[in-house]
This record gives structure tokens, C-alpha cells and sequence, in this order.
């Protein structure tokens, strides 16, 4: 949908010209804010400094200006998708995007403060069995997580991400895409905690952010490695349609390397 925003300035025929400022509402958590939009660069650095979430509008008059302060900016303002509005305003913020929801889940980005839940989810052995744990201190994954926003979410729009269970709000686990060195296909991952194990929560989650990889991201084909007696993933690979085409080995342990075109949906 496209967003309906005031221009301070327009042209006659309704177009943005040049010293054009719009603000465009965006709605977050129910409360109403404003990304603002503008071509002029001394406008741009005081909503700035004033704490604004604030795009740039480039059109031919002013691409001499060097907005390279302002990550995001767009060439047809007056259509900006409301939801990409959001999306960058939450950027700008410092704010997690909502990725998407299933019947019992919500999926959205990592934030620092979810940390100190993954630790209590990690502790159990079981989670462990057959993935890397976390950082020994807590500090130091908090601020992996910081670099993790801003090098791979900002640049990939997509990542590992938290998934909370949506009628108590509670983290349950992680998932999501990542890129593996390599390969060049984007590589599923998850993890539910084991109390909410064995509810299907795992097959949701997965099938949903798979058939957001497909609509959303683009992906043709995904991949996954899973250790050849990790049986439980194993099934759900299956159940998800993945088939295996090669066993390998890494670090010593052995795994298999399924994949799951986009057309097999």
C-alpha cells in the first residue's frame, strides 16, 4: 500500500521538486511517529541532530550533495510502501523489524536485550548437542549481536532471527537464513528451546520463514547441513521437503547437505 503523505512543496503537476520535506506516519507498537523525507541536505542534518528518523529524497537537481551520512533514500517518495516506511524508520531507530507471524509465533529481528533469554535456552545440553553455543560472556555476545544488526541485517535485510511465542510473548528460540563460506546458497537454521519441543513449533517457524524466503528474498534454492545423527532434524528436513545431495565432513564430524528449490514448495 502506498503511503498518503503532505508535501510542503509540489510541483503542478503534483510531483516533489526541489526543498521538498514530507513526513509520512508510521505506526509502531500503536503509537504514532514520522519518518521524514527531504532533498535538502542542510534539512536532512537538523531533523538529524534533532533525533529524526529522516530518508533522502535524490532527484536530478540535487545529486551533487553528499548525503552519504543517510543510509536510506528513495527516488519516488510520494509512493513509498507504508510497510518499507516502517521498516525504515525502525532502522534508523534502532528498532527491530517484525519479520513475519505464524498462528503461534512472531518472528522478528535480534535485539541485545534478548540475549540473557538465549543463555537460559542454550544452558540445556540439549540445544548444544549439535550447534555452537554462546560467547562464556554475556557482554561480549551482547555486542556481537550490535555488530550482527548493523553488518548483517542492514546489509542482507535478513538474518538468524528470535522467535517468540505469541499468546505469552516469550522467547522460544531462534531462526532463520545465513550465508555459509563457501557456498553460495543461503543456509536455514533453528533452534527451540527444549520446553517447547516436540509441538511443532520447529515445522511452523521453518516452513514460514521458507516461504518468506521465497516471496520476499528471492531465493531459488536453500540449504541445509545437519549431522548425520541429529535424527529429529533430519525428519524435519523431510517433512520440509528438503533432499539430501552429499554427505560431508567438517570439523571432524560428519553431515549431510540438503537442498529445497523454490519450485518443490
Amino acid at each position: 500500500m502506498a503511503v498518503m503523505a503532505d508535501l510542503d512543496k509540489v510541483s503542478d503537476t503534483g510531483g516533489l521538486k526541489a526543498e521538498a520535506l514530507i513526513d509520512i506516519p508510521v505506526v509502531i507498537d500503536g503509537a504514532e511517529r514520522k519518518l521524514y523525507v527531504t532533498d535538502d541536505l542542510p534539512t536532512a542534518r537538523g531533523l538529524k541532530h534533532r533525533g529524526e528518523a529522516v530518508a533522502v529524497y535524490f532527484h536530478e537537481s540535487n545529486r551533487g550533495q553528499d548525503f552519504s551520512e543517510f543510509p536510506y533514500a528513495v527516488e519516488e517518495p510520494e509512493t513509498l510502501d507504508a510497510a518499507y516506511a516502517e521498516r525504515v524508520y525502525r532502522r534508523l531507530k534502532g528498532l527491530p523489524w517484525n519479520i513475519l507471524e505464524t498462528d503461534r509465533c512472531v518472528i522478528r529481528e535480534t535485539t541485545p536485550e534478548d540475549v540473557d533469554i538465549f543463555y537460559k535456552i542454550y544452558s540445556n545440553p540439549e540445544i548444544t548437542k549439535y550447534m555452537e553455543g554462546l560467547y562464556s560472556d554475556v557482554e561480549q555476545e551482547k555486542q556481537y549481536v550490535r555488530e550482527y544488526i548493523e553488518r548483517v541485517y542492514a546489509f542482507y535485510e535478513f538474518g538468524v532471527w528470535t522467535v517468540l511465542e505469541k499468546e505469552s510473548g516469550e522467547i522460544i528460540g531462534r531462526a532463520g537464513f545465513s550465508y555459509r563460506q563457501g557456498y553460495d546458497d543461503p543456509e536455514i537454521g533453528y533452534i527451540i528451546g527444549v520446553p517447547w519441543q516436540r509441538h511443532g513449533y520447529a515445522q511452523e517457524v521453518c516452513r514460514a520463514i521458507l516461504e518468506y524466503g521465497w516471496r520476499e528474498l528471492g531465493f531459488e534454492r536453500v540449504q541445509a547441513l545437519v549431522e548425520t545423527e541429529n535424527e529429529p532434524s533430519l525428519t524435519l528436513c523431510d517433512k520440509l521437503g528438503f533432499t539430501a545431495v552429499e554427505e560431508l565432513e567438517i570439523n571432524g564430524r560428519g553431515y549431510f547437505r540438503l537442498v529445497k528449490e523454490a519450485a518443490s514448495q
